[in-house]
Order: C-alpha cells, then sequence, then structure tokens
C-alpha cells in the first residue's frame, strides 16, 4: 500500500502535533485548577490526595509538551524544507514566541507541583485562578495567528 494514499507525510506530522498539543493544554489547564483545590482542602488527606494527582498529570502534561514541540519542530522543517520563505513570516515568528512563553508557563507549573509537594506553597487561591487563565489567552492568540496568519 502507498504511504502517501493516507495523505502527505507533513499532514501526518501537523495531525501529531495536533493531538499533542491538546494533550499538553490538557495539563496546562487543569494543573492550575487542583492548585486552587490544593489550597483551599481543609483535610490532609485530600491535600496528600492532590499531591499525588498533581504529580501525575504533570508527567502527561511533560509528555504531551514534548510531543508537540518534537511534532511542531518536525513540521516547521518539513515546512521550511519546502520553502525557505516560510521562516521569515512574521505570523510564524509571533507564534514561536507566544509558544516559548507556553514553555515558561509550563516550567513554572513544575515548579510549585514541587512546592505543593513540599507544602510550601505561598499563592492564594485567586492569584491561582488568574494564573490559571495564562494559558487560555495564549492558545488564542496562537490558533489566531496560525489561522489567520495576519
Amino acid at each position: 500500500m502507498d504511504f502517501f494514499a493516507f495523505g502527505p507525510p507533513m499532514l501526518w506530522l501537523k495531525a501529531f502535533h495536533i493531538i499533542f498539543v491538546v494533550t499538553w493544554f490538557a495539563g496546562l489547564f487543569y494543573l492550575p485548577r487542583l492548585f486552587v483545590y490544593h489550597v483551599e482542602a481543609a483535610e490532609s488527606a485530600i491535600r496528600e490526595r492532590l499531591k499525588v494527582m498533581e504529580r501525575r498529570l504533570l508527567g502527561i502534561t511533560h509528555i504531551g509538551g514534548a510531543l508537540a514541540l518534537g511534532f511542531g519542530l518536525a513540521t516547521l522543517a518539513a515546512y521550511s524544507w519546502h520553502n525557505l520563505a516560510y521562516l521569515q513570516q512574521g505570523w510564524l515568528h509571533a507564534k514561536l514566541a507566544l509558544v516559548a512563553a507556553l514553555i515558561a508557563y509550563h516550567v513554572m507549573l513544575a515548579r510549585m507541583v514541587r512546592q505543593f509537594a513540599r507544602d510550601a506553597n505561598t499563592r492564594s487561591s485567586r492569584w491561582l485562578r488568574v494564573f490559571n487563565e495564562a494559558p487560555a489567552l495564549l492558545l488564542v492568540a496562537i490558533v489566531l495567528l496560525v489561522v489567520l496568519k495576519p
């Protein structure tokens, strides 16, 4: 069977990139929500359960993020291989800058999971609720850039 019968390889890369972006964002959206529950939990048994959930979700978030970035870079390489001018588009530069912000957010989440594991969190549930909105704003901006290519 011809591999290309299922679509060009670039489309496969793009499809897997999107699949793992969704996985990554699931963690980026839900980890801060777990932090809110953690801060507001009165019982130590609940806080201990949340620590386990936070650690496990962070692992899945790491995998989703790594694969999203890997397939994204592979897609970028494939598009630039066919047309080097692809790398010179302003919307792409803006998207990559926003992806860098997502990576920084992810790193902050990983540090916060470690803080909660040590019972060393100093942030309020209100701060965490506001912090939880950042990935949604970045997602909207990235999707608009990719689809509209201004």
